[in-house]
């Protein structure tokens, strides 16, 4: 805590220039340690130590227990707007929040983010063609898709190490999904039919990732980043780009199908088999076969309402309960998110253009931007002190959205309109971000209350949320037919998450007086971390070729046993029933 504090005071300005900023990766209390008598100020953690009757002045006066972005407060308001008695409803609450905070992730990444990137691709022409194989192919699944599938993990790993307190959220939640999915994951694959995984692939993937975990070891080991390793996380990452590539066309040489498009035996880029819902004429719920044999003329009024309908009454009456119920949950989310954030689909006739909603887009995306970037500070911001920003940004806006609903029309769209999937995109960013920092901020807090570091949190509730996605879409994919696929995502599909979640997340803390980031591990429960990733990435490398790439369920049950395993030593490390030697 004091290290974070020190943190804080050379953000601030308070330290002099070039001080090395201190993430304190895995905050742990020592035993019994009292932070004032040691001269290093006062720790957060020590709140639940005071008599309950101090909590509200201890955390409205420690300058440790401030949360740095985010809208709420959290802590101000687990220990000063509720009575010490009804402790236990505010931690229910908040636990109900942060389900609903991990749900807004998922919505915005598969419904929003992914599509929008997928028509930036589109119009950048990186998309493969369906009748001429092109090397784009891997290139577009290995960055942009990866970027979508990873911006939960990306963005939570950015947040968490913008603050030097929740460093060890950003390193737990890193390495615990890529223990949870290289195990529990692709245990689940595993335990179905027997199946003969990619071998080449597999072999590569696992390399690249044996070699991230091992730059991550040795950088902790070394209690410090610096610019050149920061940017060697990332050209690491661009190097296995350009490897996905050359493989995939030296492979099809060899074939000698080189224009053939990529089959289900070489599973490079893993796909959501599941029936997608397009975004279509009512927000991604109605399917081709309600659409009208002939167009018809409709009002912009009823095209507003049709498009920001998140519902289809007859899809809703079809399906079992437990999806009703889930659907309520995401209505409230979809509907926030079809105002604010257009997105563009090229499949579509019409490029799910959507006049009367798509100019309200141009109003209500930049209001968006500017009022959550920086939790609203810049959009606060008064000019000469007399006009706010988000006035400017609300007039300029709403004359523009004026002047393109006046020059357009409601059958075609603009040839401008690819426009709009940038927008989306930085607009479903913004969200994600927003909801990341929350996430972080209410796993700091619970951290707080029940004394627990945030490495744990990070392998635990974090790992776990922004691995839920995954999870379903491999174990779907597996049981449609896909498991050579579905396995070879669950190596490959993570890379992205640890070597450009460190590697910006590092990047964005430094600046030019301080090119120097620190890292330091205060709690043995970090290399329990990267031990036991280590030690499954060793295994399967190891045990899989030994199979002859052959796997069943015994691999299954290995795979899951070993998870089961290092969570009790996790955990166990965590409330010192297992103590390692400094």
């Amino acid at each position: 805590g004091a290290t974070g504090l020190a943190g804080l005071l050379s953000l601030a300005g308070a330290l002099p220039a070039g001080t090395p900023l201190l993430l304190d990766v895995g905050h742990t209390l020592p035993p019994g340690g009292d932070a004032l008598s040691h001269g290093r100020g006062l720790d957060c953690w020590q709140v639940r130590k005071h008599n309950s009757s101090e909590w509200c002045h201890f955390i409205r006066s420690n300058p440790d227990c401030r949360l740095d972005g985010g809208f709420l407060d959290y802590l101000n308001g687990v220990f000063c707007v509720f009575p010490p008695r009804l402790l236990p409803l505010a931690v229910t609450l908040y636990a109900l929040w942060l389900l609903y905070l991990f749900i807004i992730l998922g919505v915005t990444a598969e419904k929003f983010f992914c599509p929008n990137l997928s028509a930036i691709s589109t119009n950048l022409k990186l998309s493969h063609n369906v009748a001429v194989f092109s090397l784009t192919s891997p290139l577009h699944g290995v960055t942009f898709l990866a970027f979508g599938n990873g911006a939960p993990d990306v963005f939570s790993a950015v947040v968490a190490f913008s603050d030097p307190r929740t460093a060890g959220l950003a390193i737990g939640a890193i390495f615990g999904a890529g223990v949870f999915v290289t195990t529990v994951v692709a245990g689940g694959i595993a335990l179905g039919k027997p199946f003969t995984a990619a071998s080449r692939p597999f072999l590569r993937d696992v390399i690249f990732y044996m070699v991230a975990v091992f730059f991550t070891f040795v950088v902790l080991f070394l209690g410090r980043i610096r610019l050149g390793e920061a940017l060697g996380y990332l050209g690491l990452y661009v190097f296995y780009v350009l490897t996905v590539v050359l493989c995939t066309w030296i492979h099809r040489r060899q074939r000698g199908d080189g224009l053939a498009p990529p089959g289900p035996w070489e599973p490079e880029i893993p796909t959501d088999v599941e029936e997608p819902e397009p975004l279509g004429t009512n927000s991604g719920d109605y399917g081709e076969e309600y659409r009208p044999l002939l167009p018809s003329q409709e009002t912009s009024l009823r095209i507003l309402t049709t498009a920001l309908s998140p519902l289809d009454y007859r899809k809703w009456r079809r399906k079992p309960w437990y999806w009703r119920l889930f659907k309520a949950f995401k209505v409230p989310v979809e509907v926030v998110l079809l105002l604010t954030v257009p997105v563009v689909d090229p499949d579509k006739d019409d490029l799910n253009w959507k006049r009367p909603l798509n100019c309200l887009h141009i109003l209500t995306s930049p209001l968006l931007c500017v009022l959550t970037l920086k939790s609203g500070a810049y959009g606060l911001y008064q000019i000469q002190g007399i006009f706010p920003v988000w006035g400017l940004v609300t007039l300029v806006a709403s004359a523009l959205a004026l002047i393109i609903f006046i020059t357009t029309s409601n059958e075609e769209p603009p040839k401008y309109h690819c426009v709009f999937a940038f927008l989306g995109f930085l607009a479903s960013a913004m969200w994600i971000n927003a909801a990341a920092t929350e996430l972080v901020n209410i796993l700091r807090t619970l951290g707080i209350i029940f004394q627990l570091s945030n490495t744990v949190l990070g392998l635990t509730l974090l790992a776990w949320g922004n691995s839920i996605g995954d999870t379903f879409s491999d174990l779907t994919m597996a049981r449609q037919g896909y498991p050579r696929m579905a396995f070879s995502a669950c190596f490959g599909g993570i890379i992205f998450n640890i070597l450009v979640g460190v590697g910006l997340g590092c990047l964005l803390q430094m600046s030019g007086s301080q090119p120097l980031v620190k890292l330091e591990p205060d709690s043995p429960l970090v290399w329990v971390l990267a031990g036991a990733l280590g030690l499954s990435l060793v295994f399967s490398f190891v045990t899989v070729p030994a199979q002859c790439f052959q796997l069943g369920k015994a691999y299954g049950v290995c795979l899951i046993t070993y998870y089961l395993a290092f969570l009790c030593v996790a955990l166990l490390t965590e409330f010192r029933v297992i103590r390692f030697s400094s």
